[in-house]
């Protein structure tokens, strides 16, 4: 569990020092960009890697249909009771029938709903449970968690600024990448290697800010921007495997040198997860900006909100509990919930285009503090997961 503890580090580290970007004064912009490319560019090389290792029975995709509902219920749900709270409790009356306010609130709380898949296969992989039942239902949970994250931002996208081109674009890229991922999984032979992941995770990163910063050229108010997450994860699924190696294989590992199975390469794994844990810290926005638009909100009262939207977002997390029951154990369902709980760029990234779309004040101050908060509690949640593992036992 050193690993675990040195990531947890790490991340109070870089959110620590992302309170502090602002005494680049008016660099602090470009600061935050070149943190969140260098963020990018490390978490396609961890996703790269996770579709490296993604496997699915193409003979029985019902299988998956399962899957998929519960990851939607993982996203779904902690963005539900979020809004909710902001709206009933935080928000005034007088406004619960604005239209605006509840496109303002269903954008905001949308942060609560993506579980980190970079963070949370790190972490996990950390824990040595890469070899697990659970790391492998967990995997393909947070990923289609975050996938239908991103889906569902373009009809809340449309809510805000109507129904444009842009949108329908970004849908067209995501359908043409998922079913490249189904067509040619493990079958298109290409360098495998960490310095080659590296080149094609950074070649994916400046990809897509090209288009990003084009499309902005076009409209400034609904760019095309493709997150690194999906077109990663895509090109490790269609990467062929070297013959003899299996990921899931520790007996197959051994004495392979080349591949994301050898020491070097779990050695650079760690060295770029461990950075990215930095990143992911140093990504958060400054809670003296988001602090800005609360005069009013005393400190306990922040707290306390603060608290009730974390224990809501991770609430939402766990249905799993009610699924897989003759595949897993109770502690391993529980399991299951616990480990979705981890927040990270994504939810950050979410919080950002709320800002853009100008929304402020306790909403997205508190929203700020409970990702914050997750991002401190995730190694406590792993440490609870590999305990939940250990000591599992019927249910």
């Amino acid at each position: 569990m050193k690993k675990v503890l040195l990531f947890s580090i790490l991340l109070v580290i870089g959110l620590v020092f992302s309170q502090y970007l602002y005494v680049f004064g008016d660099s602090e912009e470009t600061a935050r960009l070149v943190v969140r490319i260098l963020t990018m560019w490390l978490l396609g090389f961890i996703m790269i890697h996770v579709g490296y290792e993604f496997e699915i029975d193409k003979t029985n995709v019902k299988s998956y249909v399962v899957d998929y509902g519960v990851a939607a219920t993982a996203a779904g749900f902690p963005w539900i009771l979020v809004a909710l709270y902001f709206m009933f409790v935080m928000l005034p009356a007088d406004i619960w029938g604005n239209y605006d306010s509840w496109t303002d609130v269903l954008l905001a709380s949308r942060f609560a709903a993506p579980t980190s898949a970079g963070v949370l296969f790190s972490m996990l992989a950390a824990a040595g449970l890469s070899g697990t039942w659970y790391f492998k239902k967990t995997r393909i949970l947070a990923i289609f968690d975050d996938l239908d994250t991103i889906l569902l931002m373009i009809p809340l996208k449309m809510l805000i600024v109507g129904i444009r081109w842009q949108l329908g674009v970004i849908i067209l890229i995501m359908v043409v990448m998922l079913w490249l991922a189904w067509k040619y999984l493990h079958k298109i032979k290409i360098p495998v290697t960490w310095p080659w992941v590296l080149t094609y995770a950074a070649i994916i990163t400046v990809v897509s800010e090209i288009i990003y910063k084009v499309s902005l050229l076009v409209d400034d108010v609904v760019p095309v921007h493709i997150e690194v997450l999906l077109p990663a994860f895509v090109l490790g699924c269609v990467m062929a495997r070297p013959e003899g190696h299996d990921p899931h294989c520790d007996d197959c590992r051994e004495g392979h040198q080349e591949g994301p199975e050898s020491p070097e390469e779990q050695k650079v794994s760690t060295y770029v997860s461990g950075g990215f844990m930095v990143l992911v810290g140093l990504s958060m926005p400054s809670f003296a900006s988001t602090l800005s638009g609360s005069e009013s909100l005393n400190v306990s009262t922040l707290i306390l909100h603060v608290l009730a939207v974390t224990v809501l977002a991770n609430l939402g997390k766990m249905f799993s509990i009610f699924v897989y029951r003759r595949e897993a154990t109770l502690k391993e369902r529980l399991a299951i919930g616990i480990g979705m709980w981890p927040r990270g760029e994504v939810g950050a990234g979410v919080l950002v285009i709320s800002l853009g779309y100008g929304i402020s004040g306790y909403i997205v101050t508190v929203a700020a503090l409970s990702l914050a908060l997750n991002l401190l509690l995730t190694g406590v949640f792993i440490l609870i997961v590999k305990r939940l593992l250990r000591k599992g036992v019927g249910g």
